[in-house]
């Protein structure tokens, strides 16, 4: 069911837990993600997939969808031929979809729709996301991402995800575009080490959105397991806030050739540490899928 709890208040009482890896789960019902569009190109093509990607993770014990719209942008569907006015649809229907995953769960406790806005480096289809320092300025990323996140807004999610940030500088854009739009945030790094992927120390990429009073969770996603420990804790300690943490599989994207290499180092025996560290919204991103959500439900149950 939709829930009339906040996702804020429910962080507030305790550990929520989010969904897995959209893209790995869209694959293993056999669907192609090749495109430059990755799993934003379901959403034209075959939105009932994307429905039931969100519905595997509900019934594995998800709390929290993430949309579909991490690569949707305006620039990027134009690239295919798809209208302005369409590609707005696109988005919004993204948060229907999940929506609708949601109503079909039919189960007891609350769920709430995160629509996920990517960084800059995802529309470029380059792996830059897991750079940054694309060479623009705060005021031109803040441009690029106010547009769609006025959409996204629109379509009435309960948080705006912005997630994979790779750099300080596009947090700061970030956090100027989700200003007046109505919808919290939560704010999540890609991270290696202590350092953004952009190399700034997390201490004063966290610090950003210390004060900013849409953000509800600030904290890390798209990284190796073992790097969540430290960042959670720094995370907690800069910001006071609610941590969020849902890193990959630990294997390593190789961007020319469009697929992961390396192998997993994902655990559901980490999450224990991740809670200790400050962590309350709980999940994976890609290469995660359902059956390890299920674990971590059950290890955040036996804590």
């Amino acid at each position: 069911m939709t829930s009339t709890l906040t996702l804020a208040e429910a962080l507030a009482a305790g550990t929520v837990l989010l969904d897995g890896g959209m893209s790995n789960q869209l694959e293993s019902a056999g669907h192609d993600l090749s495109d430059e569009l990755w799993s934003a190109r379901l959403l034209a093509e075959q939105p009932e997939a994307v429905t039931e990607a969100h519905l595997a993770y509900f019934r594995a014990g998800a709390d929290v969808a993430i949309t579909a719209s991490y690569q949707a942008t305006f620039e990027g569907f134009a690239k295919r031929g798809i209208d302005h006015d369409r590609a707005a649809e696109l988005m919004a229907l993204s948060v229907e979809l999940a929506r609708e995953a949601a109503r079909r769960a039919r189960v007891a406790r609350p769920l709430w729709v995160a629509a996920s806005a990517g960084p800059y480096g995802a529309m470029l289809a380059d792996g830059s996301e897991y750079r940054g320092r694309y060479g623009l300025t705060v005021e031109e990323l803040e441009r690029f991402h106010r547009p769609r996140l006025e959409v996204l807004a629109s379509a009435r999610p309960d948080v705006l995800a912005l997630e994979t940030v790779p750099d300080a500088d596009e947090a700061a854009a970030l956090l100027r575009a989700v200003r007046g739009l109505g919808v919290p945030a939560w704010l999540t790094y890609s991270v290696s080490g202590g350092r953004t992927r952009a190399g700034q120390p997390l201490e004063e990429a966290f610090a950003l959105a210390a004060d900013a009073d849409e953000v509800i969770a600030v904290g890390v996603n798209c990284c190796a397991p073992e790097d969540v420990d430290a960042a959670a804790a720094t995370a907690a300690r800069v910001t006071g806030k609610p941590v969020v943490v849902y890193p990959n599989s630990g294997e390593t994207w190789d961007a020319e050739a469009r697929t992961w290499t390396g192998r997993s180092s994902f655990t559901t025996d980490q999450v224990r540490g991740w809670q200790q560290a400050g962590a309350r919204l709980i999940g994976g991103c890609c290469r995660v899928g359902p059956g390890a959500i299920t674990g971590i439900a059950g290890a955040l149950k036996a804590a």
